[in-house]
């Protein structure tokens, strides 16, 4: 699924948001170890990533061409400085009408209005994929990112009180969130 938008950021640059491609590999891959280093809210680190560059221009590849998966990478002042994407829950038919959101911005980009914008396009491309219902997990210290999901319509349907175990902080309760297409 194809995917290109310019927005405007609170600072008043704009950001290009777009699928990631082969040649992104690299600067995606470098993203991720940094968004995994800069936050205790993300579901592994740095050092649990086992994907090569050549994995990742592959994994962004195949995204590229799935007619129900994508990965999108936001692009400032040249540099790729986040990125997010779906995929389904599952291929059978009790699930194939659910997909899953993930999403990284460099701290650097935080309050800028760069995850809003990310958010709103897998939430668009989850839908013209034909889905019905949005998921994620958020951290429940992640009040930011609460408050930005609760705002484009995301509900809780759960939680887990030991969901994520921290290195830092030990358990970290995690909330179930969806959005019905």
């Amino acid at each position: 699924m194809k995917y290109r938008q310019t927005v405007l950021l609170n600072n008043g640059k704009e950001a290009l948001i777009r699928n990631g491609d082969a040649a992104d590999g690299i600067a995606v891959l470098e993203v991720f170890n940094r968004t995994h280093e800069e936050t205790d809210y993300l579901l592994s680190y740095p050092d649990e990533n086992s994907s090569e560059p050549e994995q990742e221009a592959q994994f962004l590849r195949e995204k590229a061409l799935s007619p129900n998966e994508t990965e999108l990478v936001a692009i400032v002042d040249g540099k790729i400085v986040g990125s997010a994407g779906i995929e389904p829950v599952g291929k059978h038919h009790k699930v194939r009408h659910r997909a899953e959101f993930g999403i990284g911005v460099l701290q650097a980009y935080w309050g800028l209005g760069l995850g809003k914008a990310l958010t709103k396009a897998c939430i668009k491309c989850a839908k013209d994929a034909g889905y019905d219902q949005l998921e994620l997990n958020v951290v429940v210290q992640n009040e930011r990112a609460l408050s930005l999901y609760h705002s484009l319509g995301f509900v809780e349907y759960g939680r887990n009180p030991r969901g994520f175990n921290s290195r830092n902080s030990g358990y970290q309760e995690v909330v179930y969130m969806l959005l019905e297409l």
